[in-house]
Formats: structure tokens, sequence, C-alpha cells
């Protein structure tokens, strides 16, 4: 079983903010594969699928970001998904607007989502990161995180979004290189 995790503050106030990228890509994979519900547990919505052969969890915890790594141990440990099974989509500063990597474990680089995480289920899982772009000061960041997206910078992060739904059985089948040459701007 694979689990995707997409990394967001609830509520509407937070719904376009750059900080809830991982839950706008999840939600685009939830539209792609046609999943009509959506459950309330473990503290946040779960979904149900199949990619292929392979079952899959949908998961976006109801816990504000740095407190999510509970719940999403939650899941994990219910479905007895293994580490190496989960990718969890979330927002990175380091990365301009358009980028995306795939990383498995290291540092969580500041990021209160990934630090939650690391403190339930260790550092060995996949994340998946998508650039959301620089304030150009410390200072700056938590107000930038949470505000929301531009229209022009939208436009790439939808765009982006839907590559991602798209060849998402990339991902879950590890193709890791072919995946990220698929959803890349050009």
């Amino acid at each position: 079983m694979i689990a995707l995790v997409g990394l967001g503050n609830p509520g509407k106030q937070h719904q376009y903010n750059r900080h809830n990228i991982g839950y706008l890509a999840v939600d685009e994979i939830i539209k792609q594969l046609e999943i009509d519900s959506q459950k309330n547990r473990f503290n946040g919505k779960i979904s149900k699928s199949n990619i292929g052969r392979k079952k899959i969890i949908i998961f976006k915890s109801s816990d504000y970001m740095n407190e999510c790594g509970y719940s999403i141990s939650q899941v994990t440990n219910f479905f007895k998904i293994k580490n190496e099974d989960i990718f969890v989509f979330h927002d990175d500063l380091d990365l301009e607007i358009g980028k995306v990597r795939i990383k498995n474990g290291g540092s969580s680089a500041g990021h209160n989502g990934l630090k939650s995480i690391d403190e339930h289920i260790g550092k060995t899982y996949n994340r998946i990161r998508i650039g959301i772009g620089h304030p150009g000061e410390k200072k700056l960041v938590s107000k930038y995180v949470l505000s929301d997206f531009l229209k022009k910078e939208w436009q790439s992060l939808s765009l982006i979004n839907k590559n991602i739904s798209r060849n998402i059985s990339l991902l879950v089948n590890k193709k890791n290189s072919s995946f990220l040459n698929k959803i890349k701007l050009n």
C-alpha cells in the first residue's frame, strides 16, 4: 500500500496559501483519479483508490502544519505502510516556483510540517518538494508562506499540479526521473 500525503493548514482562509501547495497537489490527484468520497478519519481527510495494482491512501491532516505528524503516523501505522511507500507533498522555500524535486529522508530544512512527521515516523519517507520561492529575508518567511499565491504564480503551480496528477503512476512505481521529466514546465 502507498500513502500520498499532502501538507497544509486547515480552513478556508489558508486554502490557497503557499504553505498549502501539498494539499492542493493531492486535491488534483484525487480529481484525476475521480475519487468521489473522502472520509474524516485519523483527524484528517482520507481517500482510497488504486493506481494500477497498487492500493493508494491519500491523506490530508486536519491538524495545523506543525502538528500533522501524529495524525499521519496514525494513518501509516493503521494501514501498516512502510516509510519507503510514503510520499509527502510539501512546499519548499529553497526551490523557485515551478521546480519540483524528490528526496528520501534528510533534514527538515526548518519546515515545521516535516519536523513533526520526522518526530513521529522518522526521516526515511519520500518528500515531493514543490517550489514556492523565497521572500528574500528570513524575517519575511512566516508571513510569506501564509500568503496566497499571485495569479501568475498560481498559473504555473496549477499546471505543475495537473502534471503531477497525470503522471502519479510513475511516482508510485518509483520511476522518479521519468516522473520529474514529465511534470516539469517547458
